[in-house]
């Protein structure tokens, strides 16, 4: 791949304590990772993003770092993780680490020091306000389970900050002091040779808190000063973030007004993904054309993160309560499957009722659309959900590997488990795992594996520009094209249950005879474009033509 190697990059997700055990202590581990990395390098995947590897006392699944130069020492030790990236470079995939710099652990040394003496050389390491602040209770991250964004220490004497958990005190970003140490945890990590970060909660990483003050400033200098700092120590990292804020405000995040890309290289597409997850419950594809017409331009170098679901709910702050509603209504109709008044907990097999062929649709529709794509570990293979977990934990069970106990995942007494595997209903490991699916080529594991590959024929989709086209469609149907130096692709999406059938012929190459490269079912060949058939619930990627001198 070129120097921006992530615009045609397949990303993986996962949590290693759920992922592989490799010692029998009940806890995924990075030895237990090593042994799957042959596995992931089949699927396709060419980029592996870890969620939080620190020492943690796990109040937040790892998001309350104890230590950013070290790793949890249930996962091993750095001498494991410097031999999982040799690895991975090994089979061509690269590997990127959560960066949760926003916030630390109430137990961080740091603060401990901090909230001793107002003498500490940390107290100003963290936020703080003599008196208690008029918006204490606004601007929380998990209504219903946070009241709120300040909290007294009685040490201290004094009110801390906090846009997450309570025991997770924000970093004074504007202290030249803590800006410093971030670039230093990331050089260290760069120097053992991640390829570069999931940036958690950058909006905040940016805010300039004022007591008192719910709409405190930002300060996007700081992401310039980051990307100049990962760029000189390693030319080829990448800032991937989180940025759920309004479309008008995405552009800054990558870029100055001069509009330059001076700043993240990547930004998660939480715009679409409601628009996704809303056309999915309506079986229209207006809302994604919505999202694809509304989206800012980028700067170039600029790249979308797409992705159906992740680490987190599906996040549906972005739709109107109506449109919120809707999705509800078909994806999380119980209260149970809910979440912080705004998402939804659960996986998207469970969500689509295990219909196989909505389940493939949506991949194949998110694959297709501009950006790079981002995939949740066992998604995959149609994992389901445990929603007797609390809060997020619903969708980070354990991998499901084989028929064996524990699904493979880890030798342990089942009690000792990290978190119990499902092993009850249509989802439990002994109908969905990677052993039954490997040996299946109907299998959804085969039919990724066969798609991932598609994708890596395709690079117009990642690199190139994609557009709507804007012609008559039968209602269900979305037809989009993506244009690249590599050449073009055609991609017909069938969101409804009624067969469809389409005329492109206005888009007739004039070079190259159009051939399906993946389809949900066999199809007569495209021909002159112009009789286009494709099932309910269907999808055809058709290349329309390719330059060889590329």
């Amino acid at each position: 791949m070129s120097d921006r190697w992530y615009s045609e990059a397949v990303v993986y997700c996962l949590d290693i304590d759920t992922y592989a055990d490799s010692d029998g202590d009940g806890v995924g581990d990075i030895r237990g990772l090593i042994g799957r990395l042959d596995y992931l390098a089949r699927l396709g995947v060419t980029c592996l993003w870890l969620h939080p590897i620190h020492p943690s006392p796990n109040r937040d699944d790892g998001y309350d770092a104890t230590d950013y130069y070290n790793i949890d020492p249930r996962f091993g030790s750095l001498g494991d993780f410097a031999e999982l990236l040799h690895q991975a470079q090994l089979r061509g995939i690269r590997v990127i680490i959560d960066l949760v710099v926003n916030h630390t652990s109430d137990q961080h040394p740091w603060f401990q020091s901090a909230r001793s003496s107002p003498d500490s050389p940390y107290r100003d390491w963290y936020v703080w306000s003599d008196h208690e602040p008029d918006d204490r209770h606004q601007g929380m991250v998990f209504p219903g389970e946070q009241h709120e964004t300040w909290t007294y220490d009685r040490t201290a004497k004094a009110w801390y900050y906090h846009r997450f958990y309570r025991f997770q005190p924000d970093l004074n970003v504007t202290n030249p002091e803590v800006r410093a140490e971030i670039k230093k945890i990331m050089s260290f990590w760069l120097q053992l040779g991640v390829a570069g970060f999931r940036m958690d909660a950058v909006p905040f990483i940016i805010e300039q808190t004022e007591p008192g003050n719910p709409d405190s400033p930002k300060d996007f200098e700081f992401l310039t000063e980051l990307r100049q700092h990962v760029q000189w120590r390693r030319g080829d990292a990448v800032l991937l973030a989180e940025a759920n804020v309004e479309p008008d405000e995405l552009p800054v995040f990558f870029g100055d007004a001069g509009g330059s890309a001076n700043r993240l290289h990547m930004l998660f597409d939480f715009m679409l993904n409601g628009r996704l997850m809303l056309a999915l419950a309506r079986q229209d594809p207006e809302p994604v054309i919505e999202a694809l017409r509304d989206t800012p331009a980028l700067p170039e170098g600029g790249q979308w993160a797409t992705f159906l679901r992740n680490h987190d709910e599906i996040d549906l702050s972005r739709l109107t309560t109506e449109q919120r509603n809707e999705v509800y209504a078909q994806f999380g109709p119980d209260e149970n499957m809910r979440i912080y008044d705004r998402g939804i907990r659960r996986r998207l097999a469970p969500m689509l009722g295990n219909d196989r062929r909505r389940i493939e649709l949506a991949y194949a529709l998110q694959f297709s659309l501009r950006g790079t794509p981002v995939l949740r570990y066992g998604e995959e293979i149609g994992m389901g959900d445990d929603l007797s977990l609390p809060g997020r934990e619903s969708i980070r069970t354990p991998m499901q590997w084989s028929y064996q106990p524990n699904a493979g995942f880890s030798t342990a007494e089942p009690e000792k488990l990290v978190r119990p595997v499902i092993d009850k209903g249509e989802f439990s490991y002994e109908q969905v795992n990677v052993t039954a699916q490997r040996i299946d080529r109907n299998s959804l594991l085969a039919w990724f594996e066969r798609m991932i590959r598609t994708l890596r024929e395709a690079p117009e989709i990642g690199s190139g520009s994609t557009t709507h086209i804007d012609q008559p469609m039968p209602p269900g149907v979305l037809a989009h094209r993506a244009d690249g130096a590599t050449g073009t692709m055609v991609f017909l999406h069938n969101l409804s249950t009624e067969d469809a059938e389409v005329d492109l012929s206005s888009l007739a190459p004039e070079s190259d005879l159009p051939i399906d490269v993946l389809t949900d079912r066999s199809y007569e060949p495209v021909g002159k474009l112009d009789r286009l058939k494709v099932a309910g619930y269907g999808y055809r990627w058709i290349r329309l033509c390719r330059s060889w001198s590329s």
